[in-house]
């Protein structure tokens, strides 16, 4: 069953794999980071602009009046509950509609990197929340659901139900791919599902919102007259007047380094009965106790992992609004904080080495910001027309996710052991510094997208170009021809299978991953251009 749907999984990135301190002396003890109002000052107006979308300042302007009081939360003292009941206000203004993200897919993205303007000071559990509802739930439900069950959406948002994504599992996590272990058995004579968690390795695990959520999608291996047809998504309710459905177990995952004013779970699922009509079924269904594929070719778990797409490009913006927002609060401390010095009367950010990253932050970031908004484009015009992105679009959407998150932990991490004492103070941001790391796993580890990318360029090359003359080979493809050559002899010298090999040479594996990034980054913004 699982190999059926391997190769998909390989196509979203998603396959399981094994595998200077300062020159100038200042005080010992730093007077407080300045007060921060989260959202107080606008960023500059060429970031909320990508190629094509229409205009939006009216509405971000709306929205940032709508979420201006997320400034005012201590998520030290603040409780999930809180949180979830700020989270329900919001849905209910309707300012985002679940339906934006096909109807008006800008309005989706600017709004998480609005949000994500206050992740210095909040850190990630307020963002997390939001695009678990919009993204992962409501999405899904927009995406594999029917025209009645998209309606039912209008309720949610009225109403202020908030929703989860119960995907992973306590023995299929982010790096496992999308197998599950719950199971959803039909039954003929009372036309209903019973959804089932086998044992506790099949507990849906880490989800966010569920201790709080009233809706969720779930993802289970749908069993048809016993058979197995792989994963599909199931809406339902989660709790009932306030209590968790009955046959529905809760477990809270614990407290975390950062964001614990989002609720994390566990959810098992006891022998739980569910109605026909909550299986999405906008592309497969049961019909007369039969499973029918509704549209050919088109597997329904192949469009649970869409998700993905929209939610590496949101990841990427955030993790590039944290590290502006971060660099933007330091520098203006920076500017103001006096020094001493044989003579003159110099500012920490005089410093050279501080004076240096600040310029190189700036450089780095254009091209970056540039490319991400170059993908968010084309994804806009894919959401808008209910199409599948092209694999160019899908390979530049892993790149931009990996670039802007692992670029802006480094960055952000030698900022941090550069800026001094003012980097242990509560409010200067750092402390918050983990919202970098939950970037670099969410939605497709950063190890595992670059995996495939050099998996499926090797793959192309040992297929296509390994006979071709080795003259006309570019460096990504010497870079290949090298690895290659090494995996065949260590598999001939000592025996080792190909995965023993390929983790033997994991180093050269990542440089070709490097490799690659570049040159997409290249030429997809080239090829962007030209067709404009």
């Amino acid at each position: 069953r699982r190999a059926s749907y391997a190769p998909f999984r390989m196509r979203l990135g998603i396959r399981s794999i094994r595998a200077l301190s300062s020159s100038v002396v200042t005080p010992s003890h730093s007077p407080p980071p300045p007060p921060m109002a989260a959202g107080a000052r606008p960023p500059p107006e060429r970031q909320w602009k990508v190629p094509g979308a229409p205009d939006t300042d009216e509405w971000a302007a709306s929205f940032s009046r709508a979420t201006v009081d997320l400034a005012k939360m201590d998520v030290h003292s603040i409780s999930y509950q809180e949180s979830a009941e700020r989270l329900r206000t919001l849905l209910k203004t309707g300012l985002l509609r679940h339906t934006d993200l096909t109807a008006h897919p800008e309005r989706f993205f600017l709004a998480h990197r609005l949000l994500a303007r206050h992740a210095p000071q909040l850190g990630p559990g307020f963002w997390v929340r939001f695009t678990v509802h919009y993204n992962l739930c409501a999405g899904t439900v927009l995406g594999l659901g029917s025209a009645e069950q998209v309606a039912m959406l209008d309720d949610w948002q009225e109403r202020g139900l908030l929703g989860c994504f119960s995907l992973t599992e306590k023995l299929a996590g982010v790096s496992s791919g999308l197998v599950v272990n719950t199971q959803a058995h039909y039954d003929a004579h009372t036309d209903s599902f019973t959804l089932n968690s086998p044992d506790r390795g099949a507990f849906k695990n880490w989800i966010s919102q569920g201790l709080v959520a009233d809706r969720t999608v779930v993802v289970a291996d749908l069993f048809v007259a016993g058979k197995s047809h792989g994963p599909h998504a199931f809406v339902m309710a989660l709790r009932d007047a306030g209590e968790p459905a009955a046959g529905v177990l809760l477990e809270d995952m614990g407290r975390k380094t950062v964001g614990n004013d989002l609720d994390n779970a566990a959810i098992g699922f006891d022998h739980v009965v569910l109605p026909r009509s909550a299986l999405l079924n906008r592309f497969a269904d049961v019909v007369d106790g039969e499973y029918v594929q509704k549209v050919k070719g088109m597997p329904a778990f192949q469009m649970i992992g869409q998700r993905l797409f929209t939610g590496r490009v949101a990841v990427a913006q955030a993790a590039l609004e944290f590290r502006r927002g971060l660099f933007e609060s330091t520098k203006a401390y920076a500017d103001t904080k006096r020094c001493w010095a044989p003579s003159g009367k110099p500012v920490l950010s005089d410093i050279p080495q501080l004076k240096a990253i600040f310029a190189e932050n700036e450089r780095k970031l254009a091209p970056l910001d540039a490319f991400v908004a170059r993908c968010e484009a084309q994804l806009n015009d894919t959401l808008r027309a209910d199409a599948l992105p092209e694999l160019s679009l899908v390979e530049a959407i892993a790149v931009a996710k990996v670039k802007a998150v692992e670029e802006s932990i480094e960055i952000t991490h030698r900022l941090q052991n550069e800026v001094g004492s003012y980097a242990l103070m509560v409010g200067s941001g750092f402390e918050q510094k983990d919202f970098l790391t939950m970037c670099k796993f969410a939605e497709g580890d950063s190890r595992v997208l670059m995996q495939k990318m050099a998996r499926d360029r090797l793959r192309l090359f040992e297929k296509k170009q390994a006979s071709t003359d080795s003259a006309a080979w570019d460096a990504e493809t010497k870079q290949c021809a090298a690895l290659s050559a090494d995996l065949a002899a260590m598999v001939t010298k000592s025996g080792a299978d190909r995965q023993q090999a390929w983790d033997e040479k994991w180093e050269d594996v990542y440089a070709l991953a490097e490799t690659i990034m570049r040159n997409k980054m290249e030429s997809f913004m080239t090829e962007t251009m030209r067709n404009e």
